[in-house]
């Protein structure tokens, strides 16, 4: 059977009408269908240009959508149910006879007293107006996930239209796992629906909906423009994930974290699977609830979704919680007590730490042979353990600096080393200094730095693990302060190369991962 094209939807949310024309225009080159949101004008104005309203559509030269979004659905504006109705009666005629194909998004509430007023042979409801072959029936839950969500679907099922769109909020990656069980369900009995999960922790309903029966997905035009959380642009869709060639035998690969929107990876994964041939697509996992997440949507004994799971990277703040999860831990990962990489190998899960050898390397390359070195590991977590266990095995001495010491003492104590207030420490007797703490990633801590140039004054070299921003506050203030810098970049790709052969078998193709990588972050320092 020949695979159909997955659609992709941009939506258009002017606040003029004058500007209609032009962004339809840019969308209809990037994207299969158009959403007009005519809730974005204002009410004065839709109705002052309903003369003109045909040919915008028509400027797309394909499939149109119509919505009318009140406020409570997340529109852009309070309108009235007598107000949508009657806005909807005036519009329709202007929009009905334009060229392509079109439809209008109706909310559940809206549809059903349609339904209802259109079975009492209503006058006010003229048959063409309730054409349920063109109609989207629509519910919207900024909050969360309704635990009613299956009497949600039935509820619209109920109704004539000919789509059905489910949109909630996901807090957790589990909270896709209904989103997903809707498409299914759905798809066997013969009904097209658009199912999403809004918000970071639901970024892979968008990319993998179309692969599993959604009627379309949804991408902007511009980060900017996004009209829901998590909502991706129409250029990622297809040029990172590759939209187009993901299937239901497509190898899912992926980053387990939190916060996980700020990472490069999947910009540089994708690109090598891409380029070495691999089908494959690697996705942000947002997770909360290590434990759920590993059983019901990991382990090939438990999981609760139908995908072709075949590896993850683990990322802060999991590396040490998903190791109680795992079927067999490589030593060295036993030893450090953290696991980056899990490989999904029949129906076990099988845990590797890649950073370990990633970290030393560019240190090694800078300094030479590291024994006797003076090192400082700023923090406590997997990060800092996996510093810890390297610098150690290079016979370097090695001290731990955070905010917390009680909180650090038993790392101190397994690894043999002294632990002390990171708060106005001083690293002028320190050789090496390195940040393996998230601060300063990209977001609302990337001004934060756990170090000024005054407490680095005198340290040889500074390596903040950090990547994104490449140029890190605490890199500027070692530059200050004349040390030596490592940014995290090159430790980054080079711990992904060691995991894409642990997932393929292939060598990665690392020069086009890097480029990748730099891209995204140049275009502007996040992802």
């Amino acid at each position: 059977m020949k695979k159909t094209k997955p659609r992709i939807c941009a939506v258009v949310c002017e606040q003029r009408a004058s500007d209609l024309p032009g962004a339809i225009a840019a969308a209809s080159k990037v994207t299969d269908i158009i959403e007009l949101r005519l809730d974005c004008l204002p009410e004065a104005e839709l109705a002052s240009v309903s003369a003109g309203l045909p040919a915008w559509p028509a400027a797309a030269g394909g499939t149109t959508i119509l919505t009318l979004r009140p406020a409570e659905f997340g529109g852009a504006r309070a309108i009235s149910m007598e107000n949508r109705l009657a806005i909807r009666r005036n519009q329709w005629g202007h929009f009905r006879t334009a060229p392509g194909s079109l439809f209008w998004d109706v909310e559940l509430d809206l549809a059903l007293m349609l339904q209802e007023r259109e079975k009492v042979g209503n006058l006010d409801v003229p048959s063409d107006l309730c054409d349920w072959t063109q109609t989207i029936c629509s519910y919207h839950d900024f909050a969360g996930v309704p635990v009613d969500l299956n009497q949600l679907y039935e509820s619209m099922a109920a109704t004539n239209a000919r789509v059905l769109k489910i949109a909630v909020r996901a807090a957790d990656a589990t909270d896709c796992l209904p989103v997903f069980r809707l498409l299914e369900r759905a798809k066997s009995e013969g009904r097209e629906m658009i199912a999403i999960a809004m918000g970071q922790a639901g970024v892979m309903t968008r990319i993998l909906g179309p692969s599993r029966g959604a009627f379309l997905t949804y991408g902007s035009l511009e980060d900017e423009s996004a009209t829901a959380p998590g909502q991706l642009t129409a250029r990622e869709l297809r040029e990172v994930y590759h939209l187009d060639d993901i299937d239901r035998q497509t190898g899912i690969f992926g980053l387990m974290g939190r916060p996980v929107s700020h990472s490069v990876s999947p910009h540089f994964q994708n690109a090598a699977f891409h380029a070495a041939g691999v089908n494959g697509v690697y996705l942000p996992f947002e997770t909360i609830d290590v434990s759920a997440f590993m059983r019901r949507m990991v382990h090939p004994r438990s999981r609760e979704i139908d995908w072709n799971l075949r590896g993850l990277s683990v990322t802060a703040p999991h590396k040490t919680a998903v190791m109680p999860h795992l079927d067999w831990i490589e030593p060295a990962a036993k030893e450090i007590g953290a696991v980056n990489t899990i490989v999904v190998a029949g129906d076990s899960l099988q845990g590797y730490n890649t950073d370990a050898a990633a970290f030393i390397a560019p240190l090694r390359s800078a300094l030479g042979p590291l024994a006797k070195l003076k090192c400082a590991i700023i923090g406590s977590g997997g990060a800092a353990r996996t510093a810890a266990w390297s610098l150690l095995q290079q016979e370097a001495e090695v001290s731990l600096y955070v905010r917390n010491p009680t909180s650090a003492a038993p790392m101190a104590k397994e690894f043999g080393i002294a632990v002390q207030e990171l708060r106005d420490a001083a690293f002028s007797d320190v050789d090496v200094v390195v940040n393996a703490t998230p601060m300063g990633t990209a977001g609302e801590g990337q001004d934060d730095t756990p170090a000024i140039a005054q407490q680095l004054s005198g340290v040889r070299l500074v390596y903040d693990f950090v990547y994104n921003p490449m140029e890190t506050l605490f890199l500027r203030e070692a530059a200050r302060a004349g040390c030596q810098r490592i940014g995290g970049l090159e430790m980054l790709i080079a711990q992904a190369a060691a995991q894409f052969k642990l997932w393929t078998g292939q060598e990665a193709p690392t020069d086009v991962m890097r480029s990748a990588a730099a891209r995204a972050l140049d275009s502007d320092g996040t992802s």
